[in-house]
């Protein structure tokens, strides 16, 4: 599912921004997609985290043969002997249990979701152990597909910004905050282009 609104903020982002026309004209073809399934955007996201993409992907490869179907309840089931042996770290096999309890107590209820805004949300989020800001806001871009997120810790966007707007240079984890004000309402989409400009592949989560 691509956001009805991107088409829109490209166009928006176009007209403000020489850079970010330039890059909606080289990767216009391409989009944000959700893969739609919250729980599993999540465990994905914590499989992923302080490991490349590529290591994320065999891991994850790993983990879905070994454990079958998805859910909650079936991770809850296995427990910690059943998930060893997949390429998960002691520390992620525990985030996913918890993980994996929220849901089924309904700690975690995505139908409760689209009324919370977004920093409610995150907040929310990151009472479970295993998720930080960061993968919060990983979750609203790819999953729920929020317009407006600016995550200011990933490591991508920072080095795109400071590629395109300051000649190579580090700023302050402020002035990178302030510079993003240039792009609400659409600072997810903006970043989503500045990614591509350092990876054309998508990534989804």
């Amino acid at each position: 599912m691509t956001p009805s609104y991107w088409s829109r903020a490209a166009a928006e982002l176009s007209s403000v921004d020489p850079v970010m026309a330039e890059l909606v004209s080289r990767y216009g073809d391409l989009a944000l997609v959700s893969r739609g399934d919250p729980f599993a955007t999540l465990v994905r996201s914590i499989i992923g985290q302080q490991i490349s993409v590529k290591a994320a992907e065999a891991v994850w490869g790993k983990f879905i043969a070994q454990i079958g179907t998805l859910t909650p309840a079936r991770l809850l089931e296995l427990g910690p002997e059943g998930l060893a042996g997949c390429g998960l770290s002691q520390r992620k096999m525990e985030y996913l249990l918890d993980l994996s309890a929220s849901f089924s107590s309904g700690k975690l209820c995505p139908a409760d979701w689209d009324g919370l805004d977004d920093e409610t949300l995150i907040l929310e989020l990151t009472t479970v152990r295993g998720i930080g800001r960061w993968t919060a806001e990983m979750f609203l871009i790819f999953n729920l597909l929020r317009p407006d997120v600016f995550p200011l810790d990933d490591i991508g966007l920072q080095r795109a910004v400071f590629k395109h707007y300051f000649a190579g240079e580090k700023c302050s984890w402020q002035a990178l905050a302030d510079f993003g004000e240039r792009w609400r309402p659409w600072r997810s989409v903006a970043t989503w282009y500045l990614w591509r400009s350092l990876d054309p592949l998508p990534v989804e989560y």
